[in-house]
């Protein structure tokens, strides 16, 4: 299993979390250094935004992949209802 090998390694949730977070600063820093520098155009700048942008999905979902290793025993839906109670 990936996700027990990474754990093992070292790599926690919030690692994954923020490289997710980290990959949308670069997203936007590629796009504006590849328009800017380039001069190649939009259509090469858009290119690269989009696709350092869609590494960021990937890391939120492997760190929720990771948070749920790291807590199997958490209940999301006992927690949530904690939050947020119902009244009826």
């Amino acid at each position: 299993m990936i996700v027990k090998m990474l754990h093992e390694k070292g790599l926690k949730s919030e690692h994954a979390y923020c490289a997710g977070f980290l990959t949308i600063g670069l997203s936007v820093a590629s796009w504006f250094g590849s328009i800017t520098v380039e001069r190649l155009g939009v259509a090469r700048a858009d290119h690269w935004g989009i696709y350092v942008g869609e590494w960021a999905p990937t890391f939120f979902a492997l760190g929720l992949a990771l948070a749920n290793y790291e807590h199997p025993d958490l209940d999301v839906d006992l927690e949530a209802e904690q939050l947020h109670p119902v009244t009826d």
